[in-house]
């Protein structure tokens, strides 16, 4: 991986860990079962990437550019995406392990959490409008000002979101999803 600019190659099993990665450029590179933990990814440009059953815990992406990048099985623990490039930031995740991320700021209008575990993560000012949290556990998430208008939260689990402090415009929730709407008011629903 040495080179500056990687277009339409697949990297698989490689150990990554602790590694000092800055300064490339990936393009339409898919990475299977590679071990990332711990890396140091900044200044590095994903354009249209796969990430497959990777370890992304703990890894800095310091002005990183994600554009149109996809995480499945990915194991992305503590994660400060809110230090990532903005323009055109946009992600997808399916079947990953998230907790202790951090997306504050972000705009992830149309962001697809597909059954992943989003414990404690940081949605603190997020846009998430449009977003979609199929199967999801928010179990200790943080929403504070965080738009999710028309965002489906239909079939996920353990959230709290305050809606005097959320903007929850159109957004859809399962009725027993209501309860978490109403954890502030210590109130009983039987």
């Amino acid at each position: 991986m040495e080179a500056k600019l990687h277009e339409d190659k697949t990297f698989e099993k490689i150990n990554y860990s602790g590694k000092d990665l800055k300064g490339r450029e990936f393009d339409k590179c898919t990475f299977k079962q590679c071990d990332f933990s711990n890396a140091n990814l900044s200044d590095n440009r994903f354009m249209d990437c796969t990430f497959l059953n990777c370890n992304l815990a703990l890894v800095k992406l310091m002005n990183t550019g994600l554009r149109n990048v996809t995480f499945r099985d990915c194991k992305l623990l503590g994660i400060n995406f809110s230090e990532c490039d903005n323009f055109l930031f946009s992600v997808g995740f399916d079947q990953c392990i998230l907790d202790f991320a951090s997306f504050m700021g972000k705009k992830l209008i149309k962001t697809s959490f597909k059954s992943c575990s989003l414990k404690d993560v940081n949605f603190t000012g997020c846009n998430l409008t449009n977003a979609f949290f199929e199967k999801s556990d928010l179990l200790g998430a943080l929403f504070n000002k965080a738009v999710l208008r028309s965002a489906d939260l239909s079939s996920a689990f353990n959230f709290i979101i305050d809606p005097e402090l959320n903007d929850l415009k159109k957004a859809c929730f399962s009725a027993e999803g209501t309860i978490g709407l109403l954890a502030k008011y210590d109130i009983r629903i039987i």
